[in-house]
């Protein structure tokens, strides 16, 4: 049985009393009841764009990460692209709506905050965890008071039916799903026509042809972490939330106080590498936007989530540590794909001699995500450095969306 209370604990955030308590009941409770042993990695990533817009991620995937084009599962109301590095890295299903005016529960998430609802349909939606039992695991979450949509719920969202889908946090407005695969299965998702789609297979062999061409494809490495953006008042309970639902433990937490922010991690329990099941990290302001005319502080975080609502924030990908026409390759990664127009909010933070080296792209015009780089450095284990973060919070603090003063 794990223990999942027993890993070393990293960060200087100092955290109420209340989540101490907590946090220790919960993964103390969630080891003995079996549902570390049930509950493995994340197998998929479920991401939604506007109509018409997915042939273009997909190119723009397929340049500025290691992803392939797969398949195409053809439902009733969305058609969903299958994404797929390798068995032992999460998918990404990427889904398009086919009716532009069409509402859903995800949509009204969107419309709630004013940068969200100028794309109504484009947001991260949430992950799948592994299981050993899918039927059995939901039964326990419930009785811990857990909500999941209904599988009329799961048909009428258009949703592969071999999934079990918690309802949307109150604190991150994401999912937590699950599904069942044994550890020499292939992933496999009950839903829709299966197809190859002509027109993203091409759009798919474009982003990949410009990868190799500009030299970077054998540099780009799966997912190191998915960062989540949350109001102030909820990062304890985000944890929690998450905590309980997956397999992951506490990492910890750092005060990046000269942002106004704090950055959580937790980690895949099993110790598998990120690239088989990615850290999951929450950040939020330290004191809420309500104050903030008071002290004058920064505010990235706390505007982010204003503007576009609790979501996913950035998707962070490895880049192999090593050097590329004199240059560490992060930045020769950087400079070969911002020849293709594709912008970063600033210059890479960071060097060698801190371990690590990091850049955030702009968001996404199709997804709204941000893909941030990180190249690590002679086997450096650390997960960021304070100063990187620093830098990477005021960056995205200059970020289009983030900047827009809302009058609605």
């Amino acid at each position: 049985m794990f223990d999942s209370n027993s890993y070393q604990r990293f960060g200087d955030k100092q955290n109420s009393a209340f989540f101490e308590e907590y946090l220790f009941r919960v993964l103390t409770e969630r080891d003995r009841c079996g549902l570390t042993d049930m509950i493995g990695g994340i197998e998929a990533l479920l991401i939604a764009v506007e109509p018409g817009k997915s042939l273009e991620y997909i190119a723009e995937l397929a340049l500025m990460t290691p992803y392939h084009y797969l398949v195409t599962l053809d439902g009733p109301k969305h058609m969903t692209h299958v994404l797929r590095i390798d068995m032992n890295s999460p998918d990404i299903l990427l889904r398009e709506i086919k009716v532009p005016d069409y509402t859903d529960l995800f949509r009204s998430l969107n419309d709630q905050y004013p940068i969200g609802a100028r794309r109504p349909h484009s947001r991260y939606l949430g992950e799948i965890l592994r299981v050993t039992d899918r039927l059995d695991v939901v039964a326990m979450q419930q009785e811990r008071e857990f909500r999941f949509l209904t599988m009329g719920q799961l048909t009428e969202l258009d949703l592969p039916l071999n999934f079990s889908v918690s309802k949307p946090s109150p604190y991150t407005q994401n999912v937590v799903g699950y599904m069942e695969r044994s550890s020499e299965g292939i992933r496999v998702y009950q839903h829709g026509v299966s197809t190859i789609m002509a027109d993203a297979q091409a759009a798919y062999e474009r982003g990949k042809i410009m990868q190799e061409h500009i030299g970077v494809k054998d540099m780009l490495m799966p997912i190191d972490h998915l960062a989540t953006r949350v109001y102030s008042q909820n990062r304890e309970a985000a944890l929690l939330e998450y905590l309980a639902l997956s397999s992951y433990y506490y990492w910890g937490s750092y005060d990046i106080k000269d942002q106004n922010s704090s950055t959580n991690v937790t980690k895949n329990v099993r110790g598998d590498p990120e690239s088989m099941s990615p850290a999951k990290v929450f950040t939020a302001n330290n004191l809420p936007y309500c104050v903030n005319h008071l002290d004058k502080l920064p505010s990235p975080t706390e505007s982010f989530v204003r503007n576009y609502g609790p979501r996913l924030h950035h998707m962070a990908l490895t880049v192999t540590d090593g050097q590329t026409n004199g240059m560490e390759n992060i930045d020769f990664v950087v400079s070969a794909i911002a020849s293709q127009g594709k912008r970063f909010l600033l210059d890479t933070v960071g060097s060698r001699e801190e371990g690590l080296k990091q850049i955030f792209s702009s968001a996404s015009d199709f997804s709204s995500l941000i893909i941030e780089y990180v190249q690590r450095f002679d086997g450096f284990q650390g997960f960021f450095a304070r100063d990187n973060v620093a830098h990477l919070t005021f960056a995205a603090g200059l970020e289009e969306g983030v900047q827009a003063k809302s009058t609605e």
